[in-house]
Parts: C-alpha cells; structure tokens; sequence
C-alpha cells in the first residue's frame, strides 16, 4: 500500500470524551489479544480506563499517547510512544485499532506513518521499536509494509492466557523512514 492510498487520519491528544470508546474496545476480546492487558474480564473498569487516559492527558505514565481519528472524524483506536530513551534516542510504538469496522482498511499503517513522524522530528529520535507476538501475522506484515527490519526473538516474552508466548522486536531507523518519503 502505497503512502498515496493510505486512509487520510489524524492523531490528536486523549480527552475524557475517549473514555467510553477505549473502554467499549476493551471488552472485545478480538481488539484485546494481543494488547498486554490483565488477564481478567473485563480487563479494565470504565474507572480505570479514565485513570489510565488521565495519565496520558497529564503525561505522568511515560506514554505519548494520540488518538487516531478518520477524516470523518470518528474515533478508532490509539497510537503511542512508550519507554522513551532520551539518551539513545529510541522510543517502543505501540498501536490498537479498537473499531473492528476499521482493520486491514490502511488506518494503522496511517496511524504508525503519523507517529513515526512525529517521533523522529519532534522527539528527535533515531530509532523506533515495537514487539509483536510471533502469532499475530496480521500485524507483522503491516510493519513490514511500513518498512520495520526484524531484529530478533525475545522468547517467552509475554504471558498469554497462562502460557508464555513468543514477541519479534522489529524496528525502523530514522534514516530508513526517510528514504521510505
């Protein structure tokens, strides 16, 4: 998919108002299997989930967290930049399209292109990582569409419904993604 026929979306800042949707989206457990969440039902309270995006608002958890919105401007999901190293300039991405109407339409790719801009040019960093799980090909080969190179296996990585599963860290260089624009 081409940068061209990509779905025109914009990240904006968290409000209070996203508090229904995220918590909506995290009663399917389709959107939630491969988030690291607690493995309970519901895995978040509505109260919680306010909590959490208060956190975002007020910047106190580590997580430069957007929403993304289509151009009709309707709320589908969250990209973020967590575990932020200001020293080595890499940050770990993060991202949920939470409206199941809205996968495999070209929204994530959007949503992760908005980010990746927006971390290399304003947070100046020069690398952004993510870990997926090794089952979870539908996402991997977004990454890879996107441009991320895999740099290797982190083994039993993640606790999943009891057992521990597998996560692949890809990653795409600052200089990677511009010569991608």
């Amino acid at each position: 998919m081409k940068t061209r026929e990509l779905p025109k979306i914009q990240l904006r800042e968290l409000t209070l108002y996203d508090v229904e949707d995220r918590y909506q989206w995290c009663l399917d457990k389709e959107v939630t299997k491969h988030l690291n969440m607690p493995e309970r039902y519901p895995p978040f309270s509505r109260e919680e989930t306010k909590n959490w995006i208060e956190m975002c608002i007020n910047k106190t958890n580590g997580y430069e967290q957007k929403a993304i919105v289509t151009e009709e401007g309707k709320h589908i999901g969250w990209v973020d930049l967590k575990n932020i190293d200001k020293v080595n300039k890499h940050a770990e991405l993060g991202i949920a399209i939470g409206d199941k109407n809205h996968w495999g339409k070209g929204f994530g790719l959007a949503a992760m292109k908005e980010m990746l801009l927006w971390g290399f040019n304003e947070l100046g960093l020069n690398k952004i990582w993510l870990r997926v799980e090794v089952d979870n090909e539908k996402a991997i080969r977004s990454y890879k569409r996107m441009g991320y190179v895999e740099e290797g296996i982190l083994r039993q990585d993640r606790l999943r419904n009891g057992e521990f599963v597998d996560r692949l860290r890809m990653s795409m260089l600052k200089g990677e993604f511009l010569q991608k624009e």
